[in-house]
């Protein structure tokens, strides 16, 4: 019987764990939903923003949260200009060449990311340090800014597509691409502003996971788990991923504690199950996508 202190710790490192795994997978579905891409380096997006930084904070000694903020909108470009330039040529080949061309682009990230900052793990300077004692458990800072760091993106990406123009404007060109089009939505352009705010999110993620994970070129491997969390809360549904991200963080370290022989595949456990007993997902995307 693990003491009540250690429960209480393990209960919020699934919960940080899960709410990194959301940061990452609510890139996936933003993409997803805008364009039907599934974007398999979206997990090295998360690493490069993280080094990037890195770059500005250490690097140009900007500090912090300016490093953060220009990071942000440096990977906010990137993230245009890969979809102007590139994803959009491939509109309407078949799924394998997109999958091709997204693992690609995670192998092309990862192989520049150590030519540039090398292959050794770094360290990132946060504010997040120190302890915060919850009942008898003590709880790292870092862990408490992933959390509060989802919490406030969430809120604030309900606002944006629930209250602006842009952001409805979004909605619509996702349900329906033709439609938005006839009514004079610039549907190209904010389907690269989608890509945008999506490599935006994974910088930040990359930032608040960096204490936790360290910066290194394999990092990024963590997407492959925050795309099985989008799977078990059913893809393309942003409840259903943040739901399904979380059911898996939680699981995992009580999983790698009891059984340490599945330590790193309990997540693919978990969705292997899920998808036998529901294979849509726990949550059902309540539309279709219309060209």
């Amino acid at each position: 019987m693990l003491p009540v202190e250690d429960i209480i710790r393990l209960i919020f490192i699934g919960i940080s764990q899960g709410c990194a795994y959301g940061l990452i997978a609510l890139g996936f579905v933003l993409i997803y939903k805008a364009t039907e891409v599934v974007n398999f380096a979206h997990g090295e997006f998360m690493m490069f923003g993280g080094f990037a930084v890195l770059t500005f904070s250490e690097g140009l000694g900007l500090g912090f949260w300016p490093g953060l903020l220009s990071a942000c909108l440096a990977m906010g470009a990137a993230g245009y200009l890969i979809d102007s330039l590139i994803m959009r040529r491939i509109i309407g080949e078949s799924q394998a060449s997109v999958f091709i061309l997204t693992v690609a682009f995670g192998f092309i990230l990862r192989a520049a990311a150590g030519m540039i900052w090398g292959w050794n793990p770094l360290s990132l300077d946060t504010p997040f340090d120190g302890q915060v004692a919850i009942g008898d458990a003590l709880v790292g800072v870092d862990r408490l800014a992933i959390i509060t760091t989802t919490i406030v993106l969430c809120f604030a990406l309900y606002l944006f597509f629930a209250r602006s123009r842009v952001g409805i404007a979004m909605q619509a060109s996702s349900q329906n691409q033709l439609a938005a089009y006839y009514m004079g939505i610039p549907v190209r352009r904010l389907t690269s502003f989608v890509w945008a705010i999506a490599a935006m999110i994974a910088t930040i993620a990359g930032a608040v996971m960096a204490p936790v994970t360290q910066l290194e070129t394999s990092v990024g491997f963590i997407g492959i788990k925050a795309l099985a969390g989008s799977i078990v809360g059913g893809f393309g549904s942003i409840p259903g991923t943040l739901l399904g991200c979380m059911l898996i963080g939680v699981i995992e370290p009580f999983a790698d504690y009891f059984f340490p022989s599945i330590k790193g595949v309990s997540a693919y456990i978990v969705m292997l199950l899920v998808l036998f007993v529901r294979p849509e997902g726990l949550v059902v995307q309540t539309f279709r996508k219309k060209a």
